[in-house]
């Protein structure tokens, strides 16, 4: 066979093969295509329709009302050295008997009692005496000094109305002083078989000397 009879047959062959090939894909595509309509989804798989909420959450942009203003709190109580101070002066002068006991306060924080004068009046007794506190800032800064009260001793022994006569240096013992006299108790005196009040004065000494 001529060379050129075996071109031509090739050729041939080749379109013939080409077209077969083209053919099968053509109906390998035709047969995969088919109406969605038609397809079911496989048994035991159920697709339900989807629903959308096309509802617009809407925020509430409104301002939350303020808190309510805090109740006022009620103004505090004076400090117990004024209310003393005032008393005394609204007071009657009473014709008592003057009472000057010394006491030495000493150490760092704690004053002691030294023993009361009894000569002075016979019938002063005290019964219970609080030993003063020395306050911290003075310790720290080594200031000593005292502080002289005048008080009233009323019918049961109790110290009423104290106030500071004097005191060196001012307004560094004075509130110690006050707070030890109010916690301190006498034997009230008796006249006539009646408990009557009395004016005293004490002083109070604040020293490190001890310390």
């Amino acid at each position: 066979m001529s060379p050129g009879v075996r071109y031509a047959v090739a050729v041939v062959l080749a379109v013939i093969v080409t077209l077969v090939t083209f053919y099968v894909m053509h109906m390998l595509i035709s047969g995969t295509r088919g109406d969605p309509e038609q397809l079911e989804p496989p048994p035991g798989i159920r697709f339900g329709p989807v629903e959308i909420d096309d509802r617009v959450e809407r925020r509430d942009r409104r301002r939350p009302p303020p808190p309510p203003p805090p109740e006022t709190p009620p103004p505090p109580p004076e400090m117990e050295i004024s209310q003393v101070d005032q008393q005394v002066q609204d007071m009657p002068n009473l014709d008592l008997p003057p009472l000057d006991v010394p006491t030495t306060g000493s150490g760092p924080f704690l004053g002691s009692m030294a023993q009361v004068d009894r000569n002075q009046e016979g019938d002063i007794v005290p019964l219970v005496r609080i030993q003063p506190q020395y306050p911290r800032d003075a310790a720290i800064a080594s200031i000593e000094g005292w502080v002289k009260i005048e008080f009233i001793i009323d019918e049961t022994g109790s110290v009423r109305q104290p106030r500071v006569v004097e005191a060196r240096p001012p307004r560094v013992f004075d509130r110690e002083a006050i707070r030890a006299i109010l916690r301190w108790k006498f034997k009230p005196r008796v006249i006539d078989g009646q408990p009557v009040q009395r004016r005293a004065t004490q002083v109070i000494e604040f020293s490190l000397e001890d310390s």
